[in-house]
């Protein structure tokens, strides 16, 4: 199989702030892995936790990995290159290109081939961190494209109070709306700041929190559990099938990213480990275009929750493939996952 590299700076309509900082973008890294007759596609988008900080570095990985060849199973492909130096959203891209190229030879949509529905939950559309007034003004935006959930990033460097002031400029702008509210910490709180905020966001009608607490500070989760006010879902303290087990006592859910965990191979198994532990799943994106959100909307059947939305705030989006209608990313209806690179 052959295996080339395209490299795209993807600017974001808006800004996205959150508690570790502010993103304008970022240069992702396109593979595609063709037979000759078709060609599948995937996506990484860099980041020092994922085990790639830059495009060059994950394609490093990659060239070195496939130099020996793609031989055998999706899923002995994935074990080789995790038991090697590939970084998890180098492998990402590697692993949703190989499962979009099966796919097509199945002349098969992805999520027919791994025996699932086109459907899936209500997609949260993200606020970041921004001043009140900002809000005021982003929000009515999302809820004109026809978001049904918004997710509000909180953990301000600037104390709970600023977060209570931008929380009440979203509840006051989507007032009427009907969307359904939920809450992202991205590890900003400390445990009595994150016990207070759960009581104040429950009282305000929002549905759950995720990662209230900095990564590194798991063995404070059974304390915060223990009386929590809100569901909360793991992400940054949760990225492989084998973390669950350590926190399925003290959390409701989880939360994975195809970069995070390496794609839809480990996806699946952390869906399958989730459920067997009685917790509550969801599916989120980093800096990502419709090529990497398309694999991941071929798995939505399988979620709980779904945050499935960078495509949508980018300017522009270089690829196609994640349908947003009626306040849910689809996966498209075509063979493979369906995101494809058109720049």
């Amino acid at each position: 199989m052959k295996v080339e590299f395209h490299a795209l700076y993807l600017k974001k309509r808006f800004p996205l702030r959150i508690s570790r900082g502010e993103i304008l973008g970022g240069e992702n890294l396109f593979v595609s892995v063709s037979d000759g007759a078709l060609t599948g596609w995937g996506e990484m988008a860099p980041g020092d936790t994922e085990g790639a900080a830059s495009v060059a570095e994950g394609r490093a990985q990659l060239e070195r990995f496939c130099a020996g060849g793609l031989d055998g199973a999706i899923h002995d492909i994935w074990a080789r290159a995790h038991m090697g130096d590939v970084g998890a959203c180098a492998l990402a891209a590697l692993d949703m290109a190989l499962w979009d190229l099966r796919a097509k030879q199945a002349d098969m949509p992805l999520y027919h081939l791994l025996g699932l529905a086109r459907r899936g939950v209500v997609s949260s559309l993200t606020v970041g961190i921004n001043p009140p007034e900002v809000v005021r003004e982003r929000v009515p935006l999302l809820l004109a494209r026809g978001a049904k959930a918004l997710k509000i990033k909180l953990g301000s460097n600037d104390g709970i109070e600023a977060d209570k002031a931008m929380f009440a400029a979203v509840h006051e702008a989507a007032a009427g709306s009907g969307a359904a509210l939920r809450v992202d910490a991205n590890g900003g709180w400390s445990l009595a700041d994150a016990r207070h905020m759960m009581d104040w966001l429950a009282a305000r009608g929002v549905e759950y929190v995720e990662q209230p607490l900095v990564q590194g500070a798991e063995d404070q989760l059974p304390e915060l559990f223990e009386k929590r006010a809100l569901p909360i879902f793991l992400d940054e303290s949760c990225r492989f099938s084998n973390d669950i087990p350590a926190f399925a006592h003290c959390v409701d859910g989880v939360n994975l990213k195809l970069m995070k965990c390496g794609g839809i191979t480990e996806a699946l198994r952390i869906v399958a480990t989730a459920r067997a532990y009685g917790l509550k799943t969801m599916i989120g994106c980093m800096g990502e275009s419709s090529v990497s959100i398309a694999a991941g909307a071929s798995l939505s059947a399988l979620f709980d929750y779904i945050d499935l939305d960078s495509h949508l705030n980018l300017d522009p989006d270089p690829a196609t493939g994640a349908p947003f209608e009626h306040g849910i990313t689809l996966p498209a209806d075509q063979p493979g996952h369906g995101g494809t690179l058109h720049a």
